[in-house]
């Protein structure tokens, strides 16, 4: 699908977890120019609302947010999916005179969104089987030495512990015998035509960003977060295996319930994931070309992000 309307504006607004990226797109949509997409992995899920940090009923009866709550938890979606529903949307809220506000912390989507995809090889059920037994056979360092051999450009730039994309890596190249980094080299992809702003929203305190995501991990749990999981432990057709279950705080609570852990120790290791995922969206945020940034805890840079979205949607 291609955009039909490339000379109008796009904003994404991005930003680390807990940062206040829903709360300023939720002020953006009440001047009645803006429409909301979601850029979130574990949003796209129903059933998985509290530990997601989903915006409230009320907030969404104020601001309704576009890719939340439609795949159910044992549906896989990808970056390749949310492009695609991205542009059908972007396209229609075009139409509708309004402005496409893209928000969220998932960045590989962002970058797949603006600098378009590769078109890689359909997934094989016999080649990823044969790898998920290698993966708990051997363990993912082993896959990640075989990813070097055949694709060192590749096994370079992904952690030792990226599983997801380690395997999708080893698929295609025993798939096709080509690297995924040469499928990527060899394709013209389709980027994002139109004119972008792109907001990073995130604290220069840091000690502070993670102080507020300790809080917010404990206020999930009080709001009901051990039994959004073990509502999801309990339905018996997922497991960690998902790419749902995967998701910061419900792996951590899914091991508490499969009892490898007691829950004090997965509270604390979720702690511990959710800021060093905070501090791998600070590292896409700083490759980020053209990028503008903004610290939502100095009220005046607040403002001043509002006022910049707004002009650029104006002159746009």
């Amino acid at each position: 699908m291609k955009i039909l309307h490339p000379q109008l504006p796009v904003i994404f607004l991005m930003g680390p977890t807990a940062s206040g990226k829903t709360a300023l797109a939720i002020e953006l949509v009440q001047t009645e120019r803006f429409e909301i997409i979601s850029v979130d992995s574990a949003m796209v899920y129903r059933q998985m609302d509290i530990g997601s940090a989903k915006p409230s009923e009320e907030e969404l009866r104020i601001a309704p947010h576009h890719l939340i709550n439609f795949i159910d938890p044992k549906e896989a979606y990808s970056a390749s999916n949310f492009s695609g529903d991205a542009i059908q949307l972007i396209n229609d809220i075009h139409t509708r005179g309004k402005v496409p506000l893209l928000t969220g912390g998932t960045m590989l989507y962002f970058k797949a969104l603006k600098e378009g995809l590769a078109k890689l090889p359909e997934s094989n059920e016999l080649v990823r089987a044969e790898l998920q037994k290698q993966l708990k056979d051997k363990g993912i360092e082993s896959l990640h030495k075989q990813l070097a051999i055949v694709d060192p450009v590749t096994a370079e730039r992904l952690h030792f512990n990226d599983t997801q994309r380690i395997c999708r890596a080893l698929e295609v190249f025993e798939i096709s015998g080509k690297p995924i980094s040469q499928w990527h080299s060899e394709q013209e992809l389709d980027a994002l035509p139109n004119p972008l702003l792109s907001i990073a929203l995130a604290p220069v305190d840091r000690s502070i960003l993670h102080q507020r995501i300790e809080k917010r991990f404990h206020l999930m749990l009080e709001q009901g977060f051990l039994q959004e999981v073990t509502s999801l432990y309990n339905r018996g057709d997922l497991s960690l295996d998902n790419t749902s279950m995967k998701c910061v705080g419900y792996r951590q609570i899914w091991n508490y319930l499969n009892g490898d852990m007691a829950l004090a120790e997965a509270t604390e290791r979720a702690i511990i994931a959710t800021r060093q995922l905070a501090k791998r969206q600070y590292t896409w945020l700083r490759s980020w070309d053209n990028i503008e940034w903004f610290d939502p805890l100095n009220e005046e840079e607040f403002n001043i992000v509002k006022q910049r979205i707004l002009s650029f949607s104006q002159n746009n």
